[in-house]
């Protein structure tokens, strides 16, 4: 059986719930991902508005070749139980679930999802979390949440939840929660899954942005937050591998099909060692470049 591919997550845009151009055009800007938010972008007065502006948009708009997630309220608010109870039984993609804690919280939330679930007759394994950490107690937890569920697929960071919870000023060069970014990056390559990078909210400084960005894909992130369509190019660029990265994947690429063949398990190309894992980055950087493996 061939492997399944593994979704491009480089650039996941924000929509406000409240917008419906945004959201009937969310497919068509360029992004891998689009966030229907009905949290943070949506004032009070307007979330059971938003809500079903969602509910709408999601039986209706083709976001073509995206990942739709959905930004729900927390469980501990008035408005994340009734996010829930509309938008499960559409199944989304995924939901991120801002603010998470701890695994008891998100058991809870996935109680909740598979009640919603059951009594709609769908299944617990199509629909995934992104799980956001936003607190100092998220990132001390973050291994666990992690960890906790097959459902859990991506942890994201909320740099300005973040920075508002440890009290500290969001710098352009994020010194503050470098330590943060660095070990959700750790609990989701310990797990498999993906890690996204917080937005970068200056839509106007596109060299700030490309800089962050180069700067989250050398730490290990797998993609990033944005808030503006102006930023998508930006960040898919920033999280394409160059051309060279290309060149030296399909050589080692190449040379592990030949040794495989010759029933081998490591070899050496220009003087270094290659073995599996040297393999599995290659494979992955040809991937995300949607290189056609068979022309190899």
């Amino acid at each position: 059986m061939a492997k399944a591919k593994r979704k491009n997550r480089r650039s996941m845009l924000y929509i406000p719930g409240n917008n419906p151009a945004m959201l009937q055009n969310g497919g068509v800007y360029g992004a891998d991902c689009v966030l229907l938010d009905l949290e943070d972008a949506v004032a009070l007065n307007q979330k059971d508005a938003a809500r079903i502006l969602v509910r709408n948009m999601l039986q209706n708009v083709d976001y073509y070749n995206c990942e739709v997630s959905v930004r729900v309220n927390h469980i501990s608010t008035p408005f994340g139980l009734a996010d829930l109870e509309e938008i499960v039984p559409l199944q989304p993609d995924a939901i991120r679930f801002p603010k998470t804690e701890s695994i008891q919280e998100l058991a809870e939330l996935i109680r909740i999802i598979e009640e919603i679930e059951d009594k709609h007759n769908l299944p617990h394994d199509k629909m995934k979390i992104h799980a956001m950490i936003e607190t100092a107690v998220g990132v001390q937890n973050v291994y666990q949440i992690a960890a906790y569920s097959k459902r859990v697929d991506a942890i994201t960071i909320g740099g300005q939840d973040l920075t508002a919870d440890m009290g500290i000023e969001k710098t352009k060069d994020n010194a503050g929660i470098d330590y943060a970014r660095k070990q959700i990056i750790m609990a989701a390559k310990a797990n498999g899954i993906d890690a996204i990078d917080t937005v970068f909210a200056d839509v106007d400084d596109e060299e700030g942005l490309r800089e962050e960005t180069l700067y989250a894909k050398k730490i290990g992130f797998s993609g990033k937050a944005v808030i503006n369509p102006r930023q998508i190019d930006i960040v898919n660029d920033a999280f394409m591998p160059t051309d060279e990265e290309i060149r030296k994947a399909s050589k080692i690429y190449r040379g592990w099909v030949k040794a495989k063949a010759e029933g081998l398990g490591v070899f050496a190309i220009d003087g270094k060692m290659i073995d599996a894992p040297v393999f599995a980055r290659a494979e992955r950087v040809l991937e995300i470049a949607n290189v056609d493996l068979n022309t190899l």
